[in-house]
């Protein structure tokens, strides 16, 4: 329904235009390549009817939210169906550490207090952690497709450390909450800028 929604819209908005429409279709909270594969069919097949019905034929990436451990780990596999990879950085955050972000305001501070954790990874990527899974998903899934499109979806694409660090993976574009924007083209230009002295 949410797929046949999507071409629907952007047949209409194509056919109205005149103008190819940039559409990407992305499946979240994948664990395994064989679930992606099925869903990718299901989306393609569904795809076709609408261009069948509307005439139009809309061209789109299909992708994934990496959001799970197990998806960074596989993402050689899932790489093969998936054109994009979005790292859903909170999720996998709360997936990784096995905490919620709901709670952790409760223990966070004291936790920070004694040292066992530096800065709440909730707010800046724990690029030991969470960042090597990331690390180990962007070499995976560049190894599968060297194309591949990568970026950061959530609040840490709004955090100037993080966005550091995913220039220093190549990652083509960070996502985050509309008020933190102007922090994140900031920080996005100035890590650019670093990378090139250095």
């Amino acid at each position: 329904m949410q797929a046949r929604a999507i071409f629907e819209a952007a047949a209409e908005t194509q056919a109205e235009s005149g103008e190819a429409v940039s559409l990407e279709v992305m499946v979240p909270l994948v664990s395994d390549a064989k679930e992606l594969e099925l869903m990718a069919a299901r989306i393609n097949r569904v795809a076709d009817l609408v261009a069948e019905e509307t005439g139009t034929q809309v061209a789109f990436l299909l992708g994934t939210m990496i959001e799970l451990p197990r998806a960074a780990l596989v993402a050689a596999e899932i790489a093969k169906t998936a054109e994009y990879f979005s790292f859903g950085t909170n999720d996998l955050t709360q997936t990784t550490y096995g905490i919620s972000r709901d709670d952790s305001a409760s223990f966070l501070s004291p936790y920070m207090r004694d040292g066992i954790v530096e800065r709440d990874p909730f707010v800046t990527l724990d690029t030991e952690g969470v960042g090597e899974l990331v690390n180990f998903a962007c070499k995976r899934g560049r190894e599968t497709r060297q194309d591949i499109k990568l970026g950061i979806c959530g609040e840490h694409g709004g955090d100037p450390d993080t966005i550091d660090f995913c220039e220093g993976q190549n990652m083509t574009y960070v996502s985050c909450s509309p008020y933190r924007v102007p922090i994140a083209r900031l920080a996005a230009a100035q890590a650019v800028l670093k990378n090139k002295i250095n």
